[in-house]
């Protein structure tokens, strides 16, 4: 009978989720390069290249690869011959794990997740507790599998209860563009068929963990019915033309996994379950010899890329014009200079709030720009952690009144924006920038001050002012209101219907 030490288990889960914060899995790395090769759409190439070498410089400076560090899952198989030596529960330990990890002094990660989430919304402080899944098989070990997923991919999480005569394929096809690209694509895409309701979900996101293999699958050829839909999934979502952070492009998943389970004569139960660009998994195994310590990757497996930052048309935005702002074309590359205000859903809501009641914003918000985005704490000499964006949606039902009120020039966020959104950014001439999500520890170097101003209490999402030196960002919507989202994957859509389908 194999012995499980409570500290050698705690301390591999923290290991563990430290080691994911700063490395990508590798075979997200090779795919993902092998997709910026043959990327054609310079705007997805773009976008590509900062994912890879903000990975790079995780990978190197131990840093986390998306400010967003995610709410920790972790599967466990435990076997039935296993004793734990521990006072405590399995979920205690994990969390044990998570508070350990996330509170590291020399890497910090975000702590996201909020207890009362119908009510008070508050923080944890320490991203507890996780979300644990357990079965007892046979044998005398534990497999496991942490993931820390993203809130914006989670977020486009899907269900449908199909008929069972009713086609998959379509399903899928027609709900992936109402996903928009808050869940940073490229990246892949989990389908769990059958069972029950939340079987299905299960399946969804225990297929996220699953190396990326659809190269060797194209080339052996599919041996079961569930292989032959990740095949004509994997092309027709990419066909699609949605494209890398949704600017239309080749690439929109590197893979589709597909896990089923026996279900209902009456029902279809249909689950989908994206994960991100920040795609964040480790698997290892205790057979009670001690803790296990990842073996780090090695950096020859990462493509060597600069970004060149003098490209773009520099903007300075302690003295930007609304006339300077009218300038700007859709899909046009900006470096942004100057100070820069922040502020994501708890600080809108308040701020709307006291709007309402005709009270004095704690900033002053006439000619500013605002960035949607909570940070990681810092470290050591570092002014902000990991500072990229996070799904600009979500601001959306806030930004008639904000930009009406406050006098705001602009927003910079990840992804799209709605038509509620867009018609106020029409409406007041203003303009919406897109910054690369999956891209936060490249974006954190841009930052060169940053002092909160605003909502202190809130934490991660209080109002900061940044001070930034040549941050890179899209053009996404205009003052007329066009939306490169809506204009690129359109494009793209056209052309790869237009040319031969080539998967290597």
């Amino acid at each position: 009978m194999t012995t499980i030490e409570h500290e050698d288990f705690v301390q591999s889960i923290a290991d563990a989720l430290q080691y994911i914060s700063y490395y990508h899995p590798v075979d997200y790395i090779k795919n993902l390069a092998a997709a910026y090769e043959r990327e054609q759409s310079p705007a997805a190439r773009d976008a590509i290249a900062q994912i890879l070498i903000n990975s790079r410089m995780c990978a190197e400076g131990h840093r986390p690869i998306c400010q967003d560090t995610g709410i920790v899952t972790v599967f466990l198989e435990v076997g039935m011959d296993v004793r734990w030596n521990t006072q405590g529960s399995v979920e205690d330990m994990v969390n044990e794990g998570v508070r350990r990890a996330y509170l590291h002094p020399d890497n910090k990660l975000r702590a996201s997740v909020l207890a009362d989430p119908a009510g008070k919304r508050s923080n944890t402080r320490d991203n507890t507790p996780a979300v644990v899944n357990l079965k007892l098989v046979p044998g005398d070990k534990v497999d496991v599998i942490v993931a820390a997923k993203g809130g914006g991919s989670e977020a486009k999480s899907k269900f449908a209860m199909l008929n069972p005569s009713d086609s998959i394929v379509d399903w899928v096809l027609k709900t992936v563009p109402t996903m928009g690209a808050g869940w940073c694509p490229p990246g892949m895409l989990g389908i769990g068929i059958g069972g029950t309701a939340e079987k299905a979900m299960l399946l969804a996101k225990e297929a996220l963990m699953e190396p990326i293999d659809i190269t060797d699958l194209i080339a052996r050829g599919p041996s079961t019915r569930a292989e032959e839909l990740r095949l004509e999934l994997y092309e027709k979502v990419n066909a699609l033309g949605i494209g890398a952070q949704g600017l239309g492009g080749l690439t929109t998943v590197l893979d589709v996994k597909v896990k089923d389970y026996p279900t209902h004569a009456a029902n279809l139960p249909v689950a989908m379950i994206p994960n991100c660009a920040a795609t964040r998994h480790a698997h290892f195994i205790l057979d009670g010899s001690g803790p296990v310590a990842l073996d780090p990757p090695s950096l020859e497996d990462w493509p060597t890329l600069t970004y060149d930052a003098s490209k773009g048309r520099r903007v300075h935005l302690d003295t930007i014009t609304a006339e300077e702002v009218a300038s700007f074309k859709p899909g046009e590359v900006l470096l942004l200079n100057g100070k820069l205000l922040t502020g994501r859903d708890a600080a809108h809501k308040r701020m709307v709030e006291m709007l309402d009641k005709g009270e004095a914003l704690p900033v002053d918000l006439r000619g500013k720009f605002i960035y949607y985005v909570g940070p990681v704490d810092p470290v050591r000499d570092e002014v902000v952690g990991p500072a990229g964006p996070t799904t600009a949606t979500r601001m959306d039902k806030f930004t008639e009144q904000v930009l009406a009120q406050t006098g705001l020039l602009g927003m910079i966020g990840k992804a799209e924006r709605g038509p509620v959104a867009i018609e106020a950014i029409k409406k007041h001439r203003s303009v919406y920038l897109m910054a690369v999500g999956g891209a936060a520890y490249l974006v954190s170097k841009a930052i060169k001050a940053a002092r909160v101003v605003g909502f202190a209490d809130l934490g991660m999402e209080a109002i900061y002012e940044f001070t930034v030196q040549d941050m890179p960002v899209t053009v996404a919507v205009d003052c007329t209101g066009e939306s490169v989202h809506q204009t690129g994957p359109r494009k793209w859509q056209s052309r790869i219907g237009k040319i031969p389908v080539v998967v290597e």
